[in-house]
Protein backbone atom coordinates (compact mmCIF):
# COMPACT_ATOMS: atom_id res chain seq x y z
CA UNK A 1 0.00 0.00 0.00
CA UNK A 2 1.09 3.57 -0.91
CA UNK A 3 1.24 6.59 1.61
CA UNK A 4 -1.79 7.89 -0.21
CA UNK A 5 -3.82 4.99 0.22
CA UNK A 6 -2.90 4.34 4.08
CA UNK A 7 -3.48 7.95 4.64
CA UNK A 8 -7.07 8.05 2.90
CA UNK A 9 -7.77 5.02 5.21
CA UNK A 10 -6.97 7.04 7.92
CA UNK A 11 -9.30 10.18 6.51
CA UNK A 12 -11.99 7.72 6.32
CA UNK A 13 -11.97 6.00 9.43
CA UNK A 14 -12.02 9.23 11.11
CA UNK A 15 -14.46 10.61 9.26
CA UNK A 16 -16.80 8.08 9.34
CA UNK A 17 -16.25 7.86 13.23
CA UNK A 18 -16.59 11.72 13.78
CA UNK A 19 -20.20 11.73 11.21
CA UNK A 20 -21.48 8.44 13.08
CA UNK A 21 -20.29 9.45 16.91
CA UNK A 22 -21.17 13.57 16.68
CA UNK A 23 -22.67 14.80 13.69
CA UNK A 24 -25.29 13.04 13.57
CA UNK A 25 -26.38 13.72 16.21
CA UNK A 26 -25.79 17.98 15.23
CA UNK A 27 -29.25 19.66 13.96
CA UNK A 28 -28.57 23.40 13.35
CA UNK A 29 -31.57 25.16 13.49
CA UNK A 30 -34.26 21.83 13.24
CA UNK A 31 -32.62 21.75 9.23
CA UNK A 32 -29.33 21.63 8.82
CA UNK A 33 -27.27 18.37 9.17
CA UNK A 34 -23.45 18.35 8.87
CA UNK A 35 -22.42 15.20 6.34
CA UNK A 36 -18.21 14.74 6.56
CA UNK A 37 -18.47 11.64 5.14
CA UNK A 38 -18.99 11.90 2.02
CA UNK A 39 -15.41 13.56 1.62
CA UNK A 40 -14.19 10.23 1.26
CA UNK A 41 -16.09 9.96 -2.30
CA UNK A 42 -15.04 13.57 -3.59
CA UNK A 43 -11.53 12.36 -2.68
CA UNK A 44 -10.88 9.34 -4.03
CA UNK A 45 -8.84 8.99 -7.55
CA UNK A 46 -9.60 10.13 -10.96
CA UNK A 47 -8.33 7.19 -12.20
CA UNK A 48 -10.01 4.55 -9.57
CA UNK A 49 -12.61 1.77 -11.42
CA UNK A 50 -16.01 1.97 -11.57
CA UNK A 51 -16.18 -1.07 -9.48
CA UNK A 52 -14.19 -0.15 -6.74
CA UNK A 53 -15.78 3.35 -6.61
CA UNK A 54 -19.11 1.92 -6.47
CA UNK A 55 -18.09 -0.85 -4.18
CA UNK A 56 -16.69 1.76 -2.11
CA UNK A 57 -19.75 4.24 -1.97
CA UNK A 58 -21.80 1.30 -1.01
CA UNK A 59 -19.54 -0.06 2.05
CA UNK A 60 -18.97 3.87 3.41
CA UNK A 61 -22.85 4.60 3.14
CA UNK A 62 -23.79 0.82 4.17
CA UNK A 63 -22.15 1.46 7.03
CA UNK A 64 -23.28 4.71 8.12
CA UNK A 65 -26.79 3.35 7.73
CA UNK A 66 -26.08 0.79 10.25
CA UNK A 67 -24.61 3.07 12.60
CA UNK A 68 -27.49 5.53 12.25
CA UNK A 69 -30.08 3.21 11.83
CA UNK A 70 -31.05 5.31 8.28
CA UNK A 71 -32.12 2.42 6.52
CA UNK A 72 -30.33 2.45 3.29
CA UNK A 73 -30.77 6.35 2.88
CA UNK A 74 -27.20 6.97 2.94
CA UNK A 75 -26.30 4.07 0.74
CA UNK A 76 -28.56 4.75 -1.99
CA UNK A 77 -27.51 8.46 -2.02
CA UNK A 78 -23.99 7.07 -1.88
CA UNK A 79 -23.93 4.98 -4.66
CA UNK A 80 -25.74 8.03 -7.10
CA UNK A 81 -23.17 10.37 -6.11
CA UNK A 82 -20.30 8.15 -7.02
CA UNK A 83 -22.35 7.51 -10.56
CA UNK A 84 -22.56 10.79 -10.93
CA UNK A 85 -18.93 11.95 -9.39
CA UNK A 86 -17.22 11.72 -13.06
CA UNK A 87 -19.73 13.85 -15.07
CA UNK A 88 -19.99 16.42 -12.15
CA UNK A 89 -15.74 17.04 -12.08
CA UNK A 90 -15.94 17.18 -15.85
CA UNK A 91 -18.40 20.41 -15.59
CA UNK A 92 -15.45 22.18 -14.16
CA UNK A 93 -12.84 21.03 -14.96
CA UNK A 94 -12.97 19.12 -18.71
CA UNK A 95 -9.41 17.33 -19.06
CA UNK A 96 -8.01 15.12 -15.91
CA UNK A 97 -4.88 14.94 -18.23
CA UNK A 98 -4.35 18.79 -16.94
CA UNK A 99 -4.51 17.43 -12.85
CA UNK A 100 -1.17 18.03 -10.90
CA UNK A 101 -2.87 15.29 -8.98
CA UNK A 102 -4.81 12.36 -9.43
CA UNK A 103 -7.10 13.21 -6.11
CA UNK A 104 -9.22 15.95 -6.46
CA UNK A 105 -8.24 18.26 -3.98
CA UNK A 106 -7.97 22.07 -3.67
CA UNK A 107 -4.41 21.63 -4.55
CA UNK A 108 -5.07 19.77 -7.88
CA UNK A 109 -7.93 22.04 -8.89
CA UNK A 110 -7.53 25.25 -7.43
CA UNK A 111 -10.33 26.52 -4.21
CA UNK A 112 -12.76 27.70 -6.88
CA UNK A 113 -13.22 25.00 -9.13
CA UNK A 114 -13.12 22.49 -6.25
CA UNK A 115 -15.51 24.48 -4.07
CA UNK A 116 -17.93 24.21 -7.04
CA UNK A 117 -17.13 20.55 -7.34
CA UNK A 118 -17.68 20.62 -3.00
CA UNK A 119 -21.15 22.27 -3.38
CA UNK A 120 -22.87 20.23 -6.48
CA UNK A 121 -21.59 17.17 -4.62
CA UNK A 122 -23.30 18.06 -1.09
CA UNK A 123 -26.69 19.84 -2.91
CA UNK A 124 -26.66 16.27 -4.40
CA UNK A 125 -26.25 14.09 -1.54
CA UNK A 126 -28.64 16.33 0.51
CA UNK A 127 -31.25 16.54 -1.88
CA UNK A 128 -31.49 12.92 -1.96
CA UNK A 129 -30.61 11.92 1.30
CA UNK A 130 -33.77 13.98 2.35
CA UNK A 131 -36.19 13.07 -0.69
CA UNK A 132 -35.66 9.65 0.58
CA UNK A 133 -36.15 10.76 4.27
CA UNK A 134 -39.53 12.00 3.70
CA UNK A 135 -40.61 10.30 1.08
CA UNK A 136 -43.10 13.10 0.01
CA UNK A 137 -43.44 16.62 -0.65
CA UNK A 138 -45.99 17.76 1.95
CA UNK A 139 -43.16 20.00 3.76
CA UNK A 140 -42.15 20.94 0.42
CA UNK A 141 -40.58 24.35 2.36
CA UNK A 142 -39.52 22.51 5.41
CA UNK A 143 -37.47 20.03 3.20
CA UNK A 144 -35.83 22.85 1.03
CA UNK A 145 -34.63 24.66 3.90
CA UNK A 146 -32.94 21.53 5.25
CA UNK A 147 -31.49 20.86 1.91
CA UNK A 148 -29.77 24.73 1.43
CA UNK A 149 -28.80 24.50 5.28
CA UNK A 150 -27.35 20.99 4.91
CA UNK A 151 -25.12 21.82 1.75
CA UNK A 152 -23.98 25.21 3.04
CA UNK A 153 -22.99 23.35 6.25
CA UNK A 154 -21.31 20.12 4.27
CA UNK A 155 -19.58 22.63 2.01
CA UNK A 156 -18.16 24.96 4.07
CA UNK A 157 -17.02 21.30 6.33
CA UNK A 158 -15.29 19.50 3.17
CA UNK A 159 -13.29 22.62 2.31
CA UNK A 160 -12.09 23.24 5.92
CA UNK A 161 -10.98 19.13 5.85
CA UNK A 162 -9.46 19.57 2.17
CA UNK A 163 -7.47 22.14 4.08
CA UNK A 164 -6.60 20.08 6.90
CA UNK A 165 -4.81 17.98 4.31
CA UNK A 166 -3.36 19.99 1.98
CA UNK A 167 0.38 18.70 1.85
CA UNK A 168 2.33 21.52 3.93
CA UNK A 169 5.15 23.16 1.99
CA UNK A 170 8.49 22.71 2.91
CA UNK A 171 10.52 25.44 4.41
CA UNK A 172 14.20 25.37 2.89
CA UNK A 173 17.06 27.56 4.86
Amino acid sequence: MTKTSIQMIAIAIALFLVQVIVLNRICLFGVAVPFAFIYIILRLPVSISKEWLFTIAFLLGFTVDLFSDTGGIASLSCLIMAALRRPILHLYFPREDELTDPFPSIASLGLLTYFKYALTMSLLYCILAFTLESLSLFHFWHLVGCVVASTVLTTALLIGIDSLTLPRREKRL
